[in-house]
């Protein structure tokens, strides 16, 4: 993203990228919002020029557009996917090395472990991509069964219940302090939760209180279903063992 650059770039020799590839906000907007948005927060972000290794989004966009050789490459199971960076219990960042492997594993034992999962079912993903529980259990997991993932670029309590009502989500997974934001947001009052078919709680404890009231607050609203505690690491894409859906 344009506005992380720099950090990008200070770094840049000391690595073996021969590319970067730079997106803006402004490159998923409409041509209406993309002005709007380059006359607010855009303009407090310096411009990126494409030189060296750097390539814009929409030129890497043409590119694939113009390219006509064979664009499949074999990987294996245990061929390296994503590097996650974890504080872990000591607080100093280590990078995680996961594999394909590692990520499907997540993906084929999470659905089972849902028990009500659909094709075509849709989660709304507000937990971060650079976080395990993100990618791997919000994302991945949703695409790799043929889900749809409902984007939440930035979280806040009012737009994510807005997107609750507008977009009827059938899952929902967040950490604790997600769901005491819903419920003092006023705006849940009268939403209609029966489109959920799985609420998730991971990265922190959920006392027992919080579930409780979360728990009430479902019900209240014709959901059929209890929040589930998950438990996981970085170093197995977050998510090893969940609450069974028989013991909510």
């Amino acid at each position: 993203l344009d506005q992380f650059y720099p950090k990008f770039a200070a770094v840049m020799a000391k690595t073996k990228l021969s590319k970067l590839i730079i997106t803006s906000v402004g490159d998923a907007l409409s041509p209406l919002m993309k002005l709007g948005y380059k006359l607010t927060e855009g303009r407090k972000i310096a411009r990126v020029r494409p030189d060296g290794p750097v390539i814009l989004w929409k030129d890497f966009l043409a590119l694939g557009e113009g390219y006509t050789q064979d664009y499949r490459v074999p990987r294996k199971p245990e061929d390296p996917a994503v590097i996650l960076y974890s504080g872990g219990t000591s607080g100093s960042p280590k990078g995680i090395l996961l594999s394909n492997l590692n990520f499907n594993a997540l993906a084929q034992q999470t659905i089972i472990m849902d028990g009500n999962y659909r094709q075509g079912d849709s989660i709304l993903s507000v937990m971060p991509m650079f976080h395990g529980f993100g990618l791997g259990v919000c994302i991945h997991t949703f695409l790799s069964v043929g889900g749809r993932c409902i984007l939440v670029p930035r979280f806040n309590a009012q737009t994510y219940g807005e997107l609750l009502m507008k977009q009827q989500p059938n899952y929902i997974a967040g950490v604790p302090t997600l769901y005491e934001a819903l419920l003092r947001n006023p705006d849940m009052d009268n939403v209609d939760l029966s489109c959920l078919k799985g609420v998730f709680s991971g990265g922190d404890s959920l006392s027992v209180e919080l579930k409780k009231k979360f728990d009430k607050f479902l019900a209240e609203h014709n959901a059929r279903v209890e929040v589930r505690e998950g438990y996981g690491l970085t170093e197995c894409v977050t998510a090893s063992c969940l609450t069974p859906y028989t013991a909510a």
